[in-house]
């Protein structure tokens, strides 16, 4: 099973709705080259898993950071039921990600066509677009 929340205070959520850019987690902070996402929406915790095994193998010999953790469980009711039985179990773990924030990152020391060229196959990955972003120097 991919990751998951290890408890939670309530195991349905609603679905909400994903306004705006995101404000926090929108920088590079722990490596030294990033994934961007460049629109919102739900990241399932396999594509996250999936993603995450595509940068080990891309960069092994660098660190990579997961900056996105799914905590919203999404419901589905079995195939074939009835309208009127209420709310269906949970079916996966999602990641609500808007629009500016940081998917991945890769720091380590390694090259930046490495960087890239990894970054690109974690991109492939994911059912959003997003792009590949440096580290700012600090003033």
């Amino acid at each position: 099973m991919g990751m998951m929340p290890k408890r939670v205070k309530f195991r349905k959520s609603q679905r909400g709705v994903i306004r705006g850019r995101a404000m926090r987690g929108n920088t590079v902070a722990f490596g030294d080259f990033g994934l961007q996402a460049l629109q919102g929406g739900w990241l399932k915790a396999n594509v996250l898993e999936a993603g995450r095994v595509a940068a080990v193998r891309g960069a092994p010999e660098g660190r990579v950071y997961i900056r996105v953790f799914p905590h919203k469980s999404v419901t589905s009711t079995p195939e074939e039921t009835r309208m009127g039985t209420g709310k269906g179990e949970p079916d996966y773990w999602c990641a609500v990600v808007k629009p500016g924030s940081m998917l991945f990152e890769i720091g380590g020391g390694i090259a930046e066509s490495v960087a890239r060229a990894t970054l690109k196959k974690v991109a492939h990955k994911l059912p959003i677009r997003s792009r590949f972003v440096k580290r700012r120097a600090k003033r």
